[in-house]
């Protein structure tokens, strides 16, 4: 039997006496792993082996060694270097590396990993899949009005999901139903991306919210369509069964409209509604876990996107106008005629909105084709913002009586005060997304001077203090 060698220095078993096994089939003598841990022992890595407990022999006392055993030892040890180092530059062997090390001390390590907390699955099936009355209900503690937009979403997705639920248990000879992608249209601030968000969060299903405006074609600078996927299957802890029955909603679409009276390849515009037919439609798709692009050293996994719900919305800002030359493209005169003013008053003429109309903004048949629910979403006016300062779940003004409620100050908003901020928000034409606005200012104050006083107890905010005309009612603590 062939006796052992040093993987460093090449002695045999018989020269240094017995070695050292270390994975995988490594042998190492005792005098060079004795000079390893020393070199370590001086250098960062020592804290590992501090930390794990592991105390080098040099810290340990030594056993006396006889000089002539040393010095036959060295001599040994010359003579060998001499005969391998022919055979050592032959066949060059690789540089010694220490990823074995860790291994050595598993579970000895006192470092205290944090559980990764697991979202929880719903099952689709039958018996858990809410009814779209009940649907309709959760969505409304969080959104105001919006009473259409509400039941096509909640038709629609009971529907998709009841597809899904089906699908497991079809037979060759069943009917097969197609999927139902929706296509949202209203103004900035009336609550699409809030629709979506309280949808998943009601169903319990991964949901990818992204930007249509960061898309462009493969191969050009920015991401990929695919890249929508990679965020769906990231918010399902990369669990792919999860992601194909998830949701992807695709904000600003309106973006990706093609370009008009444009002589270059439209990268960011028709390229990425093409690119974006097949994952509508239901296709195998690979994409990379863990990163938003494709290279050799990330892991791929394929999604089937046959059971993706996908859900795209949009302000289209111009596409009123459109609406409008085709709603008062009748006779100029006669009884019949329609005055051309006549829509101009009309906030919710998205309603009106048909497939020709979209197509003549910009978006391609293909695409249209494969987003077969259009609803319009309505713009807020003063009435709504003033619900939705104060009655949703998690109202603005909740929030902030929630705030000062730790500091035990009650805080109120007296109507007058309501009405104020709505006509503000009014103003601005940015919808819901104005409150948040208007109450940061003037509320600045009272949260920087409130902490101040222990006395304080309750504040009252008036029409008059929003204006700059007053002050807040303050009451001090009985």
């Amino acid at each position: 039997m062939a006796e052992e060698i040093c993987y460093i220095c090449r002695r045999t078993e018989s020269k240094v006496g017995s070695m050292l096994h270390l994975p995988p089939n490594i042998t190492i003598c005792n005098d060079c792993m004795q000079k390893t841990l020393n070199a370590f022992n001086t250098s960062p890595m020592s804290d590992y082996f501090n930390m794990n407990g592991f105390q080098p022999d040099n810290q340990k006392t030594e056993k006396p060694v006889q000089k002539e055993q040393e010095k036959e030892d060295a001599e040994d040890k010359e003579k060998e270097e001499k005969d391998t180092k022919a055979e050592s530059s032959r066949q060059n062997p690789p540089m010694f590396s220490f990823g074995f090390l860790p291994e050595m001390f598993q579970g000895q390590s006192n470092l205290k990993k944090k559980n990764k907390k697991k979202k929880k699955k719903a099952e689709i099936d039958f018996n858990n899949i809410p009814a779209p009355h009940i649907i309709k209900e959760k969505l409304d503690e969080y959104v105001i009005g919006q009473e259409v937009a509400k039941k096509q979403m909640a038709v629609a997705v009971y529907n998709h999901y009841k597809r899904v639920a089906a699908e497991k248990e079809r037979k060759e000879e069943d009917i097969e139903i197609e999927k139902s992608n929706m296509l949202m249209l209203g103004p900035t601030g009336s609550g699409k991306t809030y629709l979506v968000k309280n949808l998943a969060r009601l169903l319990q299903v991964p949901i990818a919210i992204t930007d249509a405006t960061t898309l462009t074609e493969a191969g050009y600078i920015g991401d990929d369509v695919e890249s929508v996927l990679s965020k769906l299957l990231a918010d399902a802890d990369n669990d792919v069964e999860a992601a194909e029955h998830g949701i992807v909603f695709i904000d600003e679409i309106d973006k990706i409209a093609k370009k008009k009276n444009t002589h270059s390849r439209d990268v960011s515009g028709e390229a990425v509604q093409q690119g974006l037919l097949k994952l509508l439609e239901g296709s195998e798709v690979e994409i990379p876990v863990g990163a938003t692009s494709k290279n050799a050293m990330v892991p791929m996994a394929t999604i089937n996107t046959r059971n993706i719900l996908f859900i795209c919305g949009g302000a289209f800002p111009d596409l009123s106008d459109i609406v409008k030359r085709r709603l008062n493209n009748q006779a100029a005169i006669g009884f019949k005629a329609d005055l051309k003013d006549k829509y101009d008053n009309d906030k919710n003429i998205l309603s009106k909105t048909s497939t020709e109309d979209l197509r003549k903004y910009g978006m391609i048949p293909e695409f249209l084709g494969r987003l077969p629910i259009v609803f319009a979403v309505e713009e807020l006016d003063k009435d709504m913002l003033i619900r939705v300062l104060s009655e949703p779940k998690n109202a603005i003004l909740k929030q902030y009586e929630k705030l000062l409620e730790l500091d035990e100050v009650k805080l109120e908003f007296s109507e007058d005060a309501k009405d104020i901020i709505a006509e503000r928000a009014l103003e601005r034409k940015t919808g819901a997304r104005a409150l948040r606005a208007i109450i940061e200012e003037f509320m600045l104050d009272i949260m920087y001077e409130i902490p101040k006083d222990n006395n304080i107890g309750k504040v009252i905010i008036t029409r008059d203090y929003i204006e700059g005309k007053g002050s807040p009612i303050i009451e001090l603590r009985i």
